[in-house]
């Protein structure tokens, strides 16, 4: 059940838009419900933006890199963001409690969701002030270096899975860089980004260098998207979406990053230790509901292993329920109806054997999206349960002979974000993590607590660009180079 904490009344942000620093309702004067998936009831509402909200945003931002926000030093910048991390730690109970109520997932998640916001805010506080330009060799009598400038005003287009962290690590670069930021929360749970908002402009932000437009993605994310007056545009979503936005922004001739998701694999090899790797293995698909980018939603067994893994790990998917998110909670419920009953159609159809399925727990409210985490196999490599991002608490286990055979599988998706490796051979960890068309690898290990300082990224349908530490730095700036001849 939900415990004392998790269920103390909440200050709810309004139904309004933060632009250039102060909140205005849409112009439509409509709103959206926000449905709780841990009982599927009302409880919130939110502005209903339209294209009109998205270019006063844009407009504030573009003044604030014309004003205040633009006559910061990067070091003015960085205290500021180093401000706002401490305001994030001061309230990470509360702001914790309003995205379980807002997102579904337990508690004990939300919690590492805050801690890992604030931890990008200090991150890239702390690094405003530190990417250099270069001093490059050139002819006689000539001076030539670079410099890093912002894009200007940047948008974002936010997803519900991981909303914090993700305004955190695009968010955060972008403002360390100096640009002016519009972001589209997706209507499915954006009251927490709007609450630090509220944070951001209690802690000195000048107006518009933060502006937070909530609505329907196919308006308001639209709109944003497509707008000629951004300069770039962060997107974390799905392929099919994110292709949209990529051909927006090629009309406006602007880069942009891509986060797509994945079908990421975890290879375990006969010489693994599988008592560390079986637990690691479960939590990267029933975390978060299996709503995660970069979930092992298959794991390739080798052979001489199959019958001892899966034991292992049926075990563990037998002992998982999914109940509603107060202490203790492992599972939670999924986001909406809709996404329940997409994963359970996955399920119904999944046309290989069940290892196990784990339970929904008695007192889980009926209205609420819950679904039992299930484990398949053997499953075929080819199949939808193999080949398509379910976004569930569903994992497709896979036998294996050969080092080739494992190889082949791992990259035989369209998408390539993450992988695990599992095996105590030095050479073949070096191999195989060389073999991977992927963004990440993991050797022994799966995901490592955010990962705030790890670049992050994937190819092909995983999406392009890198988000996460240093890096972003790079992509939220543009290179300039400057030639002066003298004497």
């Amino acid at each position: 059940m939900m415990d004392r904490a998790s269920t103390l009344p909440l200050t709810l942000p309004r139904p309004l838009n933060l632009i250039g620093g102060d909140w205005h309702p849409a112009v439509s004067g409509r709103e959206m419900a926000m449905i709780s998936p841990i009982d599927g009831v009302r409880f919130a509402a939110i502005a209903e933006s339209g294209p009109e909200d998205v270019n006063a945003a844009i407009a504030a931002a573009r003044a604030a890199l014309d004003g205040q926000w633009g006559r910061l030093t990067a070091a003015e910048r960085g205290r500021l963001m180093l401000r706002l991390a401490l305001r994030i730690e001061a309230e990470a109970e509360a702001l914790a409690r309003l995205e379980t109520r807002d997102n579904g997932k337990p508690i004990a998640q939300s919690r590492a969701d805050m801690a890992a916001l604030a931890r990008y805010f200090e991150y890239y506080g702390g690094a405003a002030d530190k990417l250099h330009g270069e001093v490059i060799p050139f002819l006689n009598g000539h001076d030539a270096k670079t410099l890093r400038e912002p894009h200007g005003v940047t948008g974002h287009i936010i997803p519900w899975n991981y909303s914090v962290q993700i305004f955190g690590r695009s968010v955060g670069a972008a403002l360390a860089m100096g640009n002016a930021t519009v972001t589209k929360p997706a209507e499915d749970a954006c009251l927490t980004i709007l609450r630090i908002g509220e944070l951001a402009t209690e802690t000195g932000f000048p107006p518009g260098a933060i502006n937070i437009v909530t609505g329907r993605g196919e308006v308001a994310g639209r709109a944003l998207s497509e707008h000629p007056g951004v300069d770039f545009i962060s997107f974390t979503g799905s392929p099919a979406v994110g292709q949209a936005i990529q051909i927006a922004a090629t009309r406006n001739h602007i880069p942009c990053t891509l986060e797509l998701g994945g079908k990421s694999p975890q290879i375990v090899f006969d010489d693994a230790d599988l008592d560390a790797a079986a637990p690691v293995i479960v939590n990267a698909i029933v975390q978060n509901g299996g709503q995660t980018c970069s979930a092992g939603s298959r794991v390739l067994i080798q052979r001489g292993i199959w019958a001892r893994l899966t034991a292992m790990l049926a075990q563990r998917f037998c002992a998982v329920v999914a109940e509603p998110s107060g202490e203790g909670a492992v599972l939670g419920p999924l986001i909406s109806a809709r996404q329940k009953a997409r994963v359970e159609a996955y399920i119904d159809a999944a046309g290989a054997p069940l290892i196990a399925q784990g339970g929904v727990a008695a007192d889980a409210p009926p209205g609420g999206f819950y679904v039992a985490p299930a484990l398949f196999g053997p499953v075929d490599p080819a199949s939808p349960l193999a080949q398509e991002e379910i976004f569930g608490p569903v994992l497709a286990a896979i036998p294996f002979d050969t080092e080739a055979e494992a190889i082949a599988i791992a990259n035989g998706t369209e998408y390539g974000l993450v992988a695990g490796i599992w095996t105590r051979d030095g050479d073949r960890q070096a191999r195989v993590a060389r073999a991977m068309r992927c963004g990440q690898v993991y050797i022994n290990a799966y995901g490592a607590g955010g990962g705030i300082e790890l670049p992050f990224g994937g190819v092909r349908k995983s999406g392009h660009g890198r988000e996460k530490g240093f890096v972003a730095l790079y992509e939220f700036s543009r290179l300039k180079t400057i030639v002066h001849r003298f004497g």
